[in-house]
């Protein structure tokens, strides 16, 4: 088994509005406890995820599914397991299928997406990739948001980016802090055991890395 690089906080350790917030993780998830049990080394770092993700991610002006769809392009693309591996619950009462999540790496060929949720991800995929730019992208760009939504979502993918590319670093796995609760996470990965077993399937896709769109 890989070494986890940082260790959790005990939940005995934390204060009690701390506390709080993980019961809410490991109940509703997207984070899931395991990563809030990280920050929690540094309460203000706790803080600083838990309320800006409360208040872009699953909050805010624009389309939560929407957001849920650009999150897990992130993940697809840093191969960010952790993250990979969990499904927004608000993503899911908005009609975010597991279908959705099959072709975000292709999502211009896909039949999946509506023009709008292409376009959110192409603003994912230059902000991942660091694509250039030019006046016929930031049409589209304007075409299908205002420039709140697209601040809040250029915000909320940075976020996300920032994070995944972090904590894909340190080796963490679900159902380590908080276990018995299998909120927000993927079709087979419910348990530890589940999970294990679709980790170890050659379809599994942390082992197809997506690549970076062609200039």
């Amino acid at each position: 088994m890989t070494q986890q690089r940082i260790s959790y906080v005990a939940l005995e350790a934390m204060d009690e509005k701390m506390r709080i917030e993980m019961h809410r993780c490991a109940e509703e998830g997207t984070p899931r406890p395991e990563s809030s049990a990280i920050r929690a080394h540094v309460k203000d770092c706790f803080w600083f995820f838990a309320d800006s993700w409360n208040k872009i991610f699953r909050n805010g002006i624009l389309d939560h599914s929407i957001k849920e769809l650009c999150r897990v392009y992130v993940s697809r693309s840093v191969i960010c397991e952790f993250c990979g591996n969990q499904r927004s619950i608000k993503g899911a009462d908005q009609g975010l299928q597991e279908t959705h999540y099959d072709d975000l790496i292709n999502f211009e060929k896909s039949t999946q997406y509506n023009e709008r949720q292409k376009a959110a991800l192409a603003y994912a995929e230059a902000i991942v990739w660091r694509l250039d730019t030019d006046d016929t992208y930031w049409k589209r760009m304007h075409q299908h948001f205002n420039e709140p939504e697209l601040v809040e979502l250029g915000c909320a993918i940075g976020l996300t980016l920032g994070q995944q590319s972090w904590l894909r670093l340190l080796n963490i796995e679900h159902h380590q802090v908080l276990a018995g609760t299998n909120a927000s996470m993927a079709p087979g990965t419910e348990s530890a055991s589940a999970l294990a077993k679709t980790k170890s399937s050659p379809d599994y896709w942390a082992k197809n890395p997506a690549k970076p769109k062609a200039n």
